[in-house]
């Protein structure tokens, strides 16, 4: 892929990311039929994907509930810790990676202003500017596309498994949408905050910005159409990343924080 490639790539990583959530979106839903209900056993007969992945998510999903007498809710929240425990290196890596993208914002005005009149050396200059500081530009999609299997795993594991497809919790069927729009609404106020967490430590980046406004509006529609068991993840997930978030850019903002 050539530098001119990378570049485009990463001045529009907005639209990457919009179009990740459009995809699942559309995997989610295309995915598996509303009508096919089985024990976790019976997983092991099915294709590569159920017997290799939706099998032990439903299998784990299964054994949580068993430690809370039978809340599949609580085995959501469970499997949301352990997930969002697994992909934290990768977040603080993200966060790192972000803070440094921040101090070469000077850098980076001044290499577009110097080649201003040559697109081929800014996008090289740019480049190295990047290798030098050990930066990737993409390396907040990661946890987007480290989760995304989660989600489509989990989504399976609630379709084909008929106890948690069948499961109440609090006033939540988990198997079918939340009827009365709480949980879609909880679920996007969540992604709002966390959303405008993030750009409050990337005020340079207008891309940010814009994904604060158009994700939790994705999270919205896909919760009002997806069982109440995925926007509970989520919703879990978000409130995980929000505390999070707030440990961890405090810890950041005292370190750099200026001796008095």
């Amino acid at each position: 892929m050539s530098l001119l490639s990378l570049k485009k790539l990463f001045s529009n990583r907005k639209w990457l990311l919009v179009a990740v959530s459009v995809l699942l979106l559309v995997v989610l839903t295309g995915c598996t039929s509303s009508t096919t209900t089985l024990k976790t056993e019976d997983l092991l007969q099915g294709n590569f994907w159920e017997r290799n992945v939706v099998y032990y998510f439903s299998l784990a999903l299964d054994t949580f509930a068993g430690w809370f007498q039978g809340e599949y809710g609580f085995a959501i929240l469970l499997l949301t810790v352990i997930v969002r425990a697994c992909i934290l290196p990768l977040t603080i890596k993200q966060m790192r990676s972000s803070k440094e993208m921040q101090k070469l914002q000077p850098q980076l005005a001044e290499i577009k202003k110097k080649h201003k009149d040559n697109p081929q050396k800014q996008q090289e200059e740019t480049m190295k500017l990047f290798q030098q500081h050990n930066v990737n530009p993409l390396a907040g999609c990661l946890p987007v596309f480290i989760q995304m299997p989660v989600f489509i795993a989990l989504y399976n594991s609630i379709y084909m498994n008929s106890a948690i497809r069948e499961h109440t919790f609090l006033w939540l069927k988990l198997g079918q949408p939340d009827p009365y729009y709480v949980l879609p609404i909880i679920a996007a106020l969540t992604t709002f905050v966390q959303s405008k967490m993030m750009a409050s430590q990337n005020p340079m980046q207008s891309s940010m910005q814009f994904m604060m406004l158009i994700f939790p509006v994705l999270i919205f529609v896909m919760s009002l159409n997806f069982p109440a068991a995925l926007p509970l993840y989520w919703v879990f997930s978000n409130t995980f990343t929000i505390v999070q978030n707030y440990f961890l850019y405090r810890s950041k903002d005292k370190e750099v924080q200026p001796a008095k």
